[in-house]
């Protein structure tokens, strides 16, 4: 029988591996280039980088059973340095590892509260992490196509599932803690 939960936990995986290679990528940008004016929907790489952070500890903060709610959007740019964006990045995607690591198959259509301030949105569980999940691919892509104007060649971010990009990423990985098998499981006999 086919495991519901491990689709969840590989993209939760996937979100917080694209996350550590977009903000490494990052890490080699020129000075000013973080903040500089760009053409997307947040008008710089830094805005864009914490939007993805702060959609993140909303939608966590509701799978936690947290009602963060539109507190999360208290400051637009909460961190201003790259350095404080990896960090707390990289926080927060623990913690969304650690929400599909608890799941059980009984959980996945349960009901999520979200905190929306002046309501409370109810959603199934599984509903909800394929739209955060989304949200967060719909945004990395367009810091990657800032990049493509800046001095740094964007990183190659679907590239998880590629056995062609398996050195690369076992390094990633191991700078993460992690290993194919923790993901993945044992690969059958």
């Amino acid at each position: 029988m086919p495991d519901v939960l491990l689709p969840f936990r590989s993209l939760a995986h996937n979100n917080a591996w694209a996350n550590h290679r977009l903000l490494a990528a990052c890490a080699a940008l020129a000075p000013g280039e973080l903040e500089a004016p760009r053409t997307g929907f947040f008008p710089s790489l830094r805005a864009t980088l914490n939007h993805i952070l702060i959609v993140d500890w909303f939608y966590v903060d509701a799978l936690e059973g947290g009602k963060l709610g539109p507190a999360a959007w208290a400051e637009r740019e909460p961190c201003r340095d790259l350095a404080t964006l990896r960090d707390s990045q990289a926080a927060v995607d623990r913690r969304l590892l650690a929400v599909t690591a608890a799941l059980t198959p009984e959980a996945l259509d349960g009901i999520v509260e979200v905190h929306r301030g002046s309501r409370i949105q109810r959603e199934r569980r599984d509903r909800l992490l394929l739209h955060l999940f989304e949200h967060q691919i719909h945004h990395r892509g367009q810091a990657h196509a800032m990049l493509s104007g800046s001095s740094v060649a964007p990183p190659q971010l679907d590239e998880f599932f590629s056995e062609g990009e398996a050195p690369l990423r076992a390094a990633e990985f191991a700078e993460l803690g992690w290993t194919e098998a923790a993901i993945w499981g044992q690969p059958p006999a």
